[in-house]
């Protein structure tokens, strides 16, 4: 009896191309953001049948991207970085150029999310947040967040610089628009630090996103800056924790491919399928985190659009993130702050 070839194949131990199913390594930070990208990246992915998604989570440790690629042994295929990474990544050849003909029309995204080295995915933002239950007249301003006679007891507040300094010169009076000017001058970071200095005595830090609705649920704090998302994942399980979006700064996350991925043209498969408007719009569906391709915005409902860093209304006094100052100024202001905290 003759073999087919197929029987042939399996007999000799042979992979046929046909029957194999590459693996994507997709790594991002886990939490309400990982679930969502599950929901409307991984899942539809794995049923597109290029590939299966291995999914792992970081907390954005950069020394091991450069650690993997600078021992040729890179077994991350696309990441999730914070902005200010994904510009010091790129100038230090960590990551792949990125295709973006494989990917969209650029002219689709927003400007902030075409980079050389990665493709925004979605557009967060810090915000003031308070549990409205427990503090029945609702704050602001940046201003209301420092008056502890108005508003009395503990403020949550991130354990570093980054969006503390903006903050404090909002709440001393400057305008969004002129923060990082004036930050940007000695006498601007000593004011920054000296109204930070009113609030020390009522300042709890957190050094985690899920720390913040904890700390408002339990009572810990009356108002916290918080990532909007994080906020949004505690509403979804019934807490009534709300959002000032006056002065929010507002930030980019994108995917990047690690220099040497020996996935390549897979990794770019994934990152056109999590760009397209029907993956983002789905994301948005799942956490209140803006799409980065324009398109997405008209798949929308009122509801969810209201709740997006991007809607109209909570981006019209928005601030965003300057990665290139704090590129440049960033590791001085952290020792500052450090040494400030630990005063």
């Amino acid at each position: 009896m003759k073999l087919k070839p197929l029987m042939i194949a399996i007999a000799a131990g042979v992979c046929l191309p046909v029957l194999a199913q590459s693996q994507l390594t997709v790594v991002n930070f886990g939490g309400a953001n990982g679930a969502a990208q599950k929901k409307a990246y991984i899942e539809a992915f794995d049923k597109s049948g290029a590939g299966k998604i291995l999914p792992v989570e970081y907390n954005g440790e950069q020394a091991k991207i450069k650690a993997m690629v600078e021992a040729k042994k890179v077994t991350w295929d696309v990441v999730e970085v914070e902005s200010p990474d994904v510009n010091r990544g790129c100038d230090e050849g960590l990551f792949e150029k990125m295709d973006w003909s494989k990917v969209g029309n650029k002219a689709d995204f927003q400007p902030a999310a075409v980079h050389e080295c990665g493709v925004g995915t979605f557009i967060w933002s810090t915000v003031m947040a308070y549990n409205a239950d427990k503090l029945k007249t609702a704050p602001v301003t940046w201003g209301d967040f420092w008056n502890t006679q108005k508003f009395p007891g503990k403020r949550g507040m991130r354990k570093g610089a980054r969006y503390n300094l903006e903050f404090a010169l909002m709440a001393d009076g400057v305008k969004t628009a002129e923060v990082y000017k004036v930050l940007a001058t000695k006498d601007g970071a000593d004011r920054a630090f000296k109204k930070l200095t009113e609030l020390k005595s009522n300042i709890q830090f957190w050094e985690a996103g899920a720390q913040p609705p904890q700390f408002l649920v339990a009572g810990d704090v009356v108002m916290t800056t918080a990532y909007n998302g994080r906020i949004d994942a505690a509403q979804r399980e019934g807490k009534n924790l709300q959002i000032a979006w006056t002065g929010g700064i507002y930030d980019l996350d994108y995917w990047v491919m690690p220099k040497g991925t020996p996935n390549k043209d897979l990794a770019l498969k994934f990152i056109a399928l999590a760009s397209t408007p029907d993956a983002q719009a789905e994301y948005a569906r799942n956490i209140s985190y803006g799409p980065t391709n324009n398109k997405a915005l008209a798949k929308l409902d009122a509801k969810v659009l209201a709740l997006l860093p991007t809607s109209p209304a909570n981006s019209k006094d928005a601030l965003q993130f300057n990665i290139s100052f704090w590129a440049d100024q960033g590791e001085a202001l952290e020792k500052r702050f450090a040494a400030w905290a630990a005063q």
